[in-house]
């Protein structure tokens, strides 16, 4: 296979051709091939993992303790026979050293895995009597386990988060060393085990409980769904919907990758699935490659900000800041548009300015014709959504959900085929979906518990508070010397509190993104709100707006270079330049990173905060709006025809201050961007453009 000759195809890429690239291009998807008796056993232990955590979601959670230390021991060990130690290293002969062809090593790791992390669960009861004062089979235990944990999450996504945790158990072991306001008393490895280990602050933490309690149902949800034909009538019904506009494909990969999204959560499945049939158009009608792929990949990283599913972390959201999840997903509504509407504009004003056209009636699908087709497929989610809106927990809501896909693929099914077969069909269907689902929860389990390490170290030491203190510093001395030359002008743009506020910010927003190139979005979203969300609180942002303002920056690494993970796959699609493809999906990606700052200084964008109220909501969005509007065109140089140099630079700076929720910037960005709207009326109406 060659992307050139991907990009030409209109049928898009085969399902053998999309997992390469979702292996080439995700760690987390880096299966080893398994010999017949091995894979057997791997499968099996996956279906049976997708089952309990099927039945539990329906019938009830055990003690927390014991299923998280059940789901972490099994996953565990199924990380050790999927993951090889080295990318180099996926095949192994059988023999002395390598039964069923697994090195005796792996085998070793994952028996340890499973042992160290059922040891907790297992002496639970006596634990309440010498937390605090380990046993020496405790302190032994503990540190196979976090070693196992390190192994395992580097085996599965890399070093850089393994590479983290360690930094952080120095800092704790070396505290006395410490430079400054970082010092600390610093703590015995029995201590650090004992709080990482034995205590709900650690491994066994908040992170892990999510995880196992609802990320794992919702994964199993959206490959279910996925399966029965729900994400392709997502994008045959935004084909109907969009497909005739100037530009139509690339309009057809925003909405599809938003509604896909919604349901997956994962933004390189999202790019590989629907990017393997929109990107071919869009180069067939004439975007350049690297656009093509920049507009598949900025879309669908906006599947992890999209409600109702939102990837793993609106259910870490509902756990660490004690709201219902309709809260949550109420919050993310307009900010979740505002991506998107900024990727919109962008690819229209693109389409205007090369003089694309849309899909001809005999490529579009017709919308009722694919929705009588489909219809059934939708059940699933109407029955998930329904029960989330009705205040039942988001695992029952999983629960209800995965047994609606089930229904519909037993009715799908037993329409095509006769009984005997439509049975088969379904349990090997069925059978297949829960082997995958549990096995793309692997990495994501792995990380949280190891995450649950850094978490564990930053209440051990009270590090979280001392970077806070010397981040809001550095912001506030910043402030103060740019607070002296904005005294010179005759009224105050921006007061000292604003100022550091708006440095802080932007010092969060980088290490999100730079945390974000080499660890996953969950992992970099646990991590900050650790580290970087009492920064913010310190300076009186609300805890809602926080976890949003992490959680957007950790998303937008998928598409910055020079680790853009998204962009790349699309990139490999189209046969386009990777690098220029990923710096494209970040300028079209703007609305992600403009927004953050718009709700940190106006959370009545998020509709549900404390004070919200119509005028500041109304004023931010539209202003929002406005600004997106604006500096899209400044970038693609076309309004309604061809702009000036000059009027780009008026249209980028407005930009700036229409952002800005405040009114009277507002009213000079409306005056700014005036004289070069008239001109570009004047022109439309004369005829002058060269698109139509």
């Amino acid at each position: 296979m060659t992307a050139s000759k991907d990009a030409e195809r209109a049928e898009g890429l085969t399902e053998a051709e999309k997992k390469e690239l979702e292996e080439k291009f995700d760690p987390e998807m880096r299966f080893r091939p398994l010999g017949k008796v091995l894979s057997w056993i791997t499968a099996t232990t996956l279906f049976c993992l997708a089952c309990y955590h099927f039945y539990t979601a329906g019938y009830g959670i055990p003690q927390a303790t014991l299923h998280r230390g059940l789901h972490m021991g099994v996953t565990l060990g199924l990380i050790f026979l999927s993951f090889a130690a080295l990318s180099n290293m996926r095949d192994t002969r059988p023999g002395v050293l390598a039964p069923l062809g697994l090195p005796i090593l792996d085998w070793l790791f994952a028996i340890a895995g499973i042992v160290s992390a059922l040891y907790v669960p297992w002496v639970f009861n006596d634990l309440a009597f010498r937390v605090g004062n380990p046993l020496p089979i405790d302190v032994i235990m503990g540190t196979i386990l976090i070693v196992v944990l390190l192994e395992a999450t580097r085996r599965a996504m890399g070093w850089p988060l393994p590479v983290i945790a360690i930094l952080f158990m120095l800092y704790a072991y070396f505290g006395q060393s410490m430079p400054g306001v970082l010092v600390h008393p610093g703590a015995s490895w029995t201590n650090i085990v004992n709080h990482l280990y034995l205590t709900s602050q650690g491994i066994y933490g908040t992170a892990l409980g999510v995880i196992s309690t609802y990320v794992f149902h919702f994964v199993l949800f959206g490959v279910m769904a996925t399966r029965i034909g729900l994400g392709q009538l997502f994008i045959d019904l935004a084909s109907a919907v969009a497909g005739r506009f100037a530009g139509g494909p690339a309009k057809v990969s925003v909405l599809s990758s938003a509604m896909l999204g919604s349901i997956s959560g994962s933004s390189i499945a999202n790019t590989v699935t629907t990017g393997s049939l929109t990107i071919p158009a869009m180069v067939r009608i004439g975007y350049p490659r690297h656009f093509a792929a920049a507009v598949e990949a900025a879309s669908s990283t906006g599947g992890q900000i999209t409600p109702p599913v939102m990837g793993a972390v609106a259910f870490l959201m509902i756990e660490y800041l004690g709201v219902p999840l309709t809260t949550i997903l109420t919050a993310a509504l307009v900010p979740a548009f505002m991506h998107f509407f900024g990727v919109l504009v962008q690819v229209h004003l693109e389409a205007r300015r090369r003089g694309l056209r849309g899909l001809t009636k005999d490529e579009l699908p017709v919308a009722w014709a694919v929705f009588k087709a489909g219809w059934l497929t939708t059940l699933p989610l109407f029955v998930l959504v329904a029960i989330l809106l009705s205040g039942k927990t988001p695992y029952l809501a999983a629960f209800w959900g995965i047994a609606s896909c089930l229904l519909v693929l037993v009715i799908q099914n037993i329409i095509r085929h006769d009984l005997a077969t439509a049975a088969r069909e379904s349990v090997r269907e069925a059978w297949d979906a829960f082997v995958i689902g549990a096995k793309y929860s692997l990495s994501v389990t792995a990380a949280a518990a190891l995450v649950g390490i850094v978490i564990g170290v930053v209440t051990l030491t009270g590090v979280g508070f001392k970077i806070a203190f010397m981040v809001t510093s550095v912001a506030a001395g910043w402030a103060e010397s740019v607070n002296v030359w904005l005294a010179i002008l005759p009224f105050e743009l921006m007061s000292v509190e604003s100022l550091t506020l708006l440095f802080t910010l932007v010092m969060t927003a980088i290490v999100c993104v730079l945390m974000g190139c080499g660890i996953p979005t969950t992992a970099n979203y646990l991590i900050m709100i650790a580290v970087a969300a009492p920064i913010l609180g310190f300076l009186g942002v609300q805890p809602l707006v926080a976890h949003f303002f992490v959680f957007y920056f950790g998303v937008l690494a998928d598409i910055t270079p020079p680790v853009a993970l998204a962009a790349y796959a699309a990139a490999g699609i189209a046969g386009a330049d990777a690098f220029k493809a990923g710096n494209t999906a970040f300028r079209l990606g703007m609305g992600k990173a403009l927004v953050p700052f718009v709700f940190a200084f106006s959370p009545s964008m998020l509709l549900v905060v404390e004070g919200f109220t119509w005028s500041e909501f109304f004023l931010a969005t539209g202003g929002a709006m406005l600004g997106i509007w604006a500096l899209s065109a400044a970038f693609a140089g076309w309004l309604f025809a061809p702009l000036r140099g000059y009027e780009r630079w008026l249209l980028g700076l407005s930009a700036i201050l229409l952002v800005a929720p405040d009114f009277y910037a507002t009213l000079i960005g409306l005056a700014m961007i005036a004289p070069a709207f008239l001109r570009q009326v004047f022109i439309r109406k004369r005829g002058l453009d060269v698109a139509e």
